[in-house]
């Protein structure tokens, strides 16, 4: 197989969950900063009496539910179920009420927070009227909720487009086919302007992401868009075999089947990469692996 060198995307690999969690941090830290300042230099202009620390608090405790909660929520989410051009209405319906809860969640821990904190200082904190304020909380959490989506898309499109993304090998429009079109021994890999091929023996597994399926090629995701049923049916079944309703694994690949109490498996490949095998898949998985431990 060969393919441009793809030493730039290894490079940022170890540091990728740093710079993502730092990407977020940075923003939200530097939104309760400016959202502290101008909020206290407001009162003071109007002369309202607030203690400085107060729209800190707010601020800040806003910002602690946002890092720790609803945006590992919606990286969580956004995966299972991505906005993509092709789905983006029917995504829409869907993420409105998704919105409503996490704002929910937002302005109920927020408020929880807040009161501690005044307590902390032997004061009570007065949230106001819950429908009101709530619905007052929800116009600015849709924007924040709408904006972190995107970002999150469009980090994921510029990171398909690093990696490079998979489709299959369409027919000649004159002659045969060099190759099966149905089962193809190879995939085509576009990647920045670029295109190479992988071969279907070098797959190591194959996991359903959302509209995609992430072919696992020598430590890299190439993403497919198609569904893992669809996939399945176009991969060697004496090669690759479904262990979960997520997951399909090439059999070269596994090293042992690890039985767990509640009759699902761990499967462990040759690579130290742990994939879960669910008891619909586990003696089919025993069977094809040719008798090695379940």
């Amino acid at each position: 197989m060969t393919h441009p060198d793809p030493m730039p995307y290894e490079r940022y690999l170890p540091w990728r969950r740093w710079v993502e969690w730092g990407f977020w941090v940075f923003l939200v830290g530097t939104n309760v900063l400016g959202n502290s300042i101008t909020t206290v230099i407001d009162l003071r202009r109007l002369n309202a009496g607030f203690e400085t620390w107060k729209p800190v608090v707010w601020e800040a405790s806003s910002a602690v539910v946002w890092l720790l909660v609803l945006i590992p929520f919606l990286a969580w989410y956004t995966r299972r179920f991505p906005l993509l051009w092709d789905n983006w209405r029917r995504r829409l319906i869907q993420y409105i009420p998704v919105s409503m809860a996490v704002c929910l969640v937002h302005v109920t821990a927020m408020v929880a927070l807040r009161m501690l904190a005044y307590r902390a200082v032997g004061q009570e904190y007065d949230f106001g009227p819950w429908p009101r304020e709530l619905a007052y909380e929800y116009l600015k959490d849709v924007r924040s909720f709408i904006s972190i989506v995107l970002v999150m898309e469009g980090y994921r499109f510029v990171m398909r487009r690093w990696q490079g993304e998979v489709s299959l090998l369409s027919a000649p429009d004159q002659g045969p086919p060099l190759e099966p079109v149905d089962r193809p021994e190879r995939f085509l890999v576009r990647k920045l302007g670029r295109e190479f091929l992988i071969a279907a023996s070098d797959i190591e597994w194959v996991q359903a992401a959302g509209n995609y399926v992430n072919l696992r090629v020598r430590g890299h995701d190439y993403p497919l868009r198609s569904t893992l049923a669809g996939v399945e049916t176009r991969l060697d079944p004496q090669r690759f075999v479904r262990i979960h309703r997520s997951y399909m694994v090439a059999l070269p690949h596994v090293a042992s089947i690890e039985p767990l109490e509640t009759g699902d498996a761990r499967v462990h490949l040759r690579d130290g990469t742990t994939l879960p095998c669910s008891r619909t898949y586990r003696q089919e998985l025993r069977d094809n692996a040719g008798g090695m431990a379940a």
